[in-house]
């Protein structure tokens, strides 16, 4: 996509929408800020930004980069959305030299079947072999 480029530096990030935006999502409400910067350290980060420099999307990997990768915490700011943008992210990551031959690649989603399945994600055939911890209030759990 003409004027976007995506980068993987952490330090190109605007950590404050990236806060604003994941911890007001569905999927991660309420995370604290510290929490997110953990994840962020801990994670191959991807952020797009237009021309003026100014970060329109976002997404992270977190992968092992030999045999396993979980992608998680993407958006697109509302103002960039239907640009394909969000294509142009998702190519992207799956082309990225660290995310290359792995045995898994997996993400969890209410929504955005459609752009994910162009990309090779496809629903799980033999769910019950997936187990999980999953406690959806943790973040309102923490503060103080």
């Amino acid at each position: 996509m003409k004027g976007i480029k995506v980068t993987t530096n952490p330090d190109d990030l605007n950590i404050e929408l990236v806060h604003s935006l994941v911890s007001n999502s569905y999927w991660a409400k309420g995370i604290p800020l510290l929490t997110l910067q953990k994840s962020i350290a801990n994670s191959l980060v991807f952020g797009a930004y237009n021309e003026s420099g100014e970060q329109v999307a976002f997404a992270r990997v977190v992968t092992d980069k030999a045999t396993f990768a979980y992608l998680a915490d993407v958006f697109v700011i509302e103002s960039y959305r239907g640009l394909g943008v969000s294509k142009l992210l998702m190519e992207e990551i799956c082309s990225h030299s660290d995310l290359q031959g792995l045995r898994r690649f997996m993400l969890a989603t209410s929504d955005a079947h459609g752009l994910y399945s162009q990309f090779g994600f496809q629903s799980i055939e033999n769910p019950d072999i997936l187990m999980q911890i999953w406690q959806p209030g943790v973040y309102e759990q923490t503060r103080v």
